[in-house]
């Protein structure tokens, strides 16, 4: 954030006592969207908000400002607010959206889609087998996993995601600095390495019991759909799966032994409406659409322009690069048998295309030509992976799809 005193009324209105993200969302409106207003408006109506509020805008504690600002100083630290551009869209949709979270990583991480994997904390061998096996396979199919960074299928998920070169979202239900439970650190760092930690509490807030439901309903909207893979009657994990539900968002669980207390929880959401999956290509074919949706919004909001490049620019080995039509010639392992996927239609996919041939590139060369950030990147190759145009190859690599005639 550029301006320091814009910074400080932002810290100063997280930090008031009693506000929460639906006040602060209402007076950041009623400034005009300016939030350096807002700690004098605050100040102006302090007798609404109570003692604790006023203490504190009266005073606000110097040296709790300071630390925070010391934390957001710190490489891949920020804090990401509701008026930025890189927001991510798909939480301005849910009941209470948060006005301001802050981030430990690759914030363009927030605007890929999301899948959120949550379960029980003791879950079985079995359970953790299945996490870890849905985990691999969704970041596989271009998708980010999110979960809660607690013990059992949330590490777990969290833990298959980066061993499949994936990028995974842990939503805390602490301040930033503090990992919640203690033993999960490592994991944490290399969630920062790799992804993202979001927190919508500031440094320092230690882990209390309500926070945890708010934790969840982030965990429900920053994904498009949640699966369960094991929870008991009494779950935490059916609360992410009902404020999912809530927000219009699919709701997915894996059947279990009727003998198994903790399938119960997910029998009960299948019979409350969840859709029941057996493999992660159920969850995929019924997420695409929302998927494509959001790489549309994205594609219009993001700052990084998605024009066509230039004429002069990089293209593959024989294509057109005034139009990105592959040439009608057969070239080097390629017959009439095979041909390239019919050209995207949409600008953004098709300028994307031009710089993907039939041998892979990784996504640091595809930045390298194209200019572009990695959310673009990311959600552009996941909507071209969808529509069969390119497929992705490990170690985070594209290449151009063939299609045989015989498909």
């Amino acid at each position: 954030m550029a301006e320091s005193d814009e910074l400080r009324a932002w810290l100063i209105t997280i930090r008031t006592p009693g506000l929460g993200p639906g006040g602060l969302h209402w007076w950041l409106e009623h400034a005009g969207g300016d939030m350096r207003r807002v700690p004098a408006q605050l100040w102006r109506h302090r007798g609404t908000l109570g003692d604790a509020a006023s203490a504190w805008l009266r005073r606000p504690d110097e040296r709790r400002l300071e630390a925070d600002r010391a934390w957001l100083s710190a490489p891949g630290h920020r804090l990401l607010c509701c008026t930025d551009a890189d927001f991510p869209p798909q939480l301005e949709h849910i009941p209470q959206p948060p006005a301001a979270l802050f981030v430990d990583g690759d914030a363009s991480v927030l605007l890929l889609p999301q899948v959120a994997l949550v379960g029980a904390r003791a879950a079985s061998a079995g359970g953790l087998l299945h996490a870890e096996r849905f985990a691999r396979a969704l970041v596989r199919s271009g998708f980010t996993i999110t979960s809660g960074l607690a013990d059992g299928v949330d590490a777990a998920a969290h833990g298959a995601a980066l061993a499949g070169g994936g990028s995974t979202v842990a939503v805390m239900g602490t301040g930033p600095d503090l990992v919640y439970p203690r033993k999960h650190h490592a994991l944490a760092q290399a969630i920062a390495a790799r992804g993202v930690l979001l927190s919508e509490f500031p440094p320092g807030t230690p882990a209390r019991a309500d926070h945890f439901p708010r934790r969840n309903r982030l965990i429900a909207g920053l994904a498009l759909g949640t699966l369960v893979v094991e929870a008991g009657m009494r779950s935490g994990s059916l609360i992410t799966a009902r404020l999912a539900a809530e927000q219009g968002r699919e709701v997915f669980a894996l059947p279990g032994s009727i003998d198994h207390a903790l399938a119960r929880g997910c029998h009960r959401l299948i019979r409350d409406g969840a859709c029941l999956v057996e493999e992660a290509a159920e969850l995929v074919e019924l997420l695409a659409p929302a998927a494509r949706m959001l790489g549309a919004e994205l594609a219009a909001r993001l700052a990084t322009p998605l024009a066509a490049p230039p004429s002069t620019e990089w293209a593959p080995p024989g294509s057109d690069a005034r139009n990105g039509a592959v040439a009608a010639e057969d070239g080097p392992g390629e017959t009439p048998a095979e041909v390239a996927a019919p050209a995207a239609a949409d600008p953004a996919q098709a300028a994307l295309l031009r710089h993907i041939g039939y041998d892979p590139v990784g996504m640091d060369e595809l930045a390298r030509r194209t200019g572009w950030s990695s959310a673009a990147l990311g959600a552009q190759l996941l909507l071209l992976e969808l529509a069969e145009q390119v497929e992705r190859l490990a170690g985070d690599r594209y290449r151009r799809r063939v299609v045989r005639v015989s498909e």
